[in-house]
């Protein structure tokens, strides 16, 4: 009877010790994905640095205003927001020119630290976003004498688009049959002077960067769509995936920014409307995007 008590007195203990054992082991492993997790802000807050890709050819978002490319030279709505953010997290800034079709990549690799981009589906399985700070929506430039044969998006078929080849107005245009053209990370007179030219038909692009781009070349026979306004989108910081303290970190300056009116002052100053607010008006509404 008493080796029987012993016997199962070890065996208690030996379960007992193996629970432990993997507790121990899970609490481990929790940490150190937290850690992972993390990993990319305690290495911006030991530097002291945090380091941002933009375009700097974007006028109104992110460009040089002076004949030098210096970067107390660069600013636009997208630089001075990330130059405030910096600022309320007592971090040091620097900016890396950087094509759009090369932003995501530089995140993943750690070229950049983060970027500025608009929120869809399919980036969020691959990226963290902060909260929206830029509200828009999609339009076209084309040629002033005959919105360049576009009366509707799908006549966009056959049409040639001007873009970056990962934008989400890239993606548009071709789910609605044009063809892209893309230039690297060219300025906005590039792609706008093609329209005026014939090499391509149409830019899609946002509101606010289609507006002020279009504005900056009154000698180009090409206008905003009159009526064609569409989808609309929210501008982020985007972060690498799994970065929540970051992310946490990130909203935490846009939500005092937003709170004390600097949101929405900075964007009246490079936009002169408020692109921190939801758009009002008739904007067309795309079912079945897939972006």
């Amino acid at each position: 009877m008493r080796r029987i008590l012993l016997g199962l007195i070890l065996l208690v203990s030996i379960f007992i010790m193996s629970a432990c054992g993997d507790s121990g082991e899970e609490e481990s492993s929790k940490t150190e994905g937290e850690n992972a997790e993390n990993s990319r802000w305690d290495e911006i807050q030991e530097a002291g640095e945090i380091v941002v890709g933009t375009s700097g050819t974007l006028i109104a978002g992110s460009y040089y205003d002076g004949e030098e490319e210096t970067e107390d030279q660069l600013t636009g709505y997208e630089v001075e927001t990330m130059r405030e953010i910096a600022k309320r997290l007592d971090l040091d800034i620097s900016f890396e020119i950087i094509g759009v079709d090369n932003v995501l990549p530089a995140i993943k690799s750690g070229r950049i630290d983060v970027s500025s981009g608009d929120i869809t589906d399919r980036r969020k399985e691959e990226f963290n976003f902060s909260d929206p700070y830029k509200y828009s929506y999609i339009t076209m430039a084309v040629r002033e004498e005959d919105n360049s044969g576009i009366e509707k998006l799908e006549d966009l078929k056959g049409k040639k688009n001007g873009g970056g080849a990962t934008t989400i107005y890239s993606q548009i245009a071709e789910q609605f049959g044009a063809e892209v053209i893309t230039y690297g990370n060219a300025p906005n007179e590039a792609y706008l002077r093609d329209v005026h030219n014939g090499r391509t038909d149409v830019v899609i692009n946002d509101y606010y960067l289609t507006k002020f781009g279009v504005a900056a070349f009154p000698d180009f026979d090409i206008h905003l769509h009159p009526d064609l306004n569409f989808h609309l989108t929210e501008q982020a910081v985007i972060i690498p995936k799994g970065e929540e303290k970051m992310t946490e970190k990130m909203n935490e300056a846009l939500q005092s920014m937003r709170d004390d009116g600097t949101l929405s002052e900075l964007a009246k100053e490079f936009y002169e409307e408020d692109a921190s607010e939801k758009p009002e008006g008739d904007i067309i509404e795309i079912e079945g995007l897939d972006i």
